[in-house]
């Protein structure tokens, strides 16, 4: 009778191999794919740090973060990735559009200031202006509105060799942001201002994935009604999709861009 030899251990189980790691795969327009949790399926339409934005047939869109596996491609499960960034040309030009001085140090802080109404305001233009405004040596402060303006420009106390550059959200004919404004402006004191009611509206629909800013009735807490309008569950998660899609000058309204260069120039003449 012929033996068999099964091994040292004939109980043993067999050895399970270790499951395959999702294939990553660059996010590109019009991308077909299903969110692997929900199932639900879409074209791709925009990126935002850390999320998707998938567009399904009848025109609907939802954001997916970006998770290991997250999402399946004809059936197979993959992780979809941000394109890697070609490198730039020379010569590479800022987010604000003007030529880029690459190794050039910041210059150490003037001691003219520009303000803005509060922390998305300073957010968004370093996001856009920050390489100039460091290699110019402009400090970007955020305040808490406006209402303590005139206070605020007495103890900064403006002069020559020490301007002071304010940016305002909502600068209309006839609101209460004009009438502060008009206060405090003077030769050391520029005010400039955008018409839009929020900081978030000045960065173009096209680029957050929308086809416009909701109109949300007077009286009612304008962010609060633009996240209801859109389905987003906080102003937070807003706000970081709004951010998210500023890349460049080019994602911005004229309004704040001609309103933000005058303040630069004003500060570092």
């Amino acid at each position: 009778m012929r033996s068999r030899d099964y091994g040292h251990d004939v109980l043993a189980q067999p050895e399970r191999r270790a499951p395959r790691k999702p294939r990553t795969v660059e996010i590109e327009p019009d991308l077909v794919v299903e969110d692997a949790d929900s199932g639900y399926c879409g074209a791709v339409v925009g990126v935002e740090a850390g999320g998707v934005m998938l567009e399904d047939r009848r025109g609907r869109r939802r954001v997916f973060p970006l998770g290991e596996g997250g999402f399946l491609l004809d059936g197979e499960r993959v992780t979809l990735a941000r394109p890697r960034p070609a490198a730039p040309a020379r010569p590479s030009r800022t987010a604000s559009g003007s030529i880029a001085v690459p190794g050039l140090p910041a210059r150490v802080a003037r001691a003219s200031r520009i303000y803005v109404e509060g922390l998305h305001d300073a957010a968004l233009v370093e996001r856009v202006w920050g390489d100039d405004l460091r290699i110019e040596g402009v400090v970007v402060e955020p305040l808490d509105g406006v209402d303590d303006l005139p206070s605020i420009v007495a103890g900064f106390r403006p002069a020559a060799g020490r301007r002071l550059g304010v940016l305002v959200d909502h600068l209309v004919a006839g609101s209460k942001e004009s009438r502060i404004a008009a206060e405090v402006a003077g030769e050391h004191v520029l005010v400039t201002g955008h018409p839009y009611i929020d900081i978030w509206q000045a960065v173009k629909p096209s680029s957050v994935g929308i086809e416009a800013w909701p109109r949300v009735p007077r009286g009612q807490p304008w962010k609060e009604g633009v996240c209801r309008a859109l389905g987003v569950a906080e102003p937070a998660d807003m706000w970081r999709r709004v951010l998210g899609a500023v890349n460049s000058y080019a994602d911005l309204e004229p309004g704040l861009l001609g309103a933000v260069e005058r303040l630069i120039d004003f500060v570092t003449e």
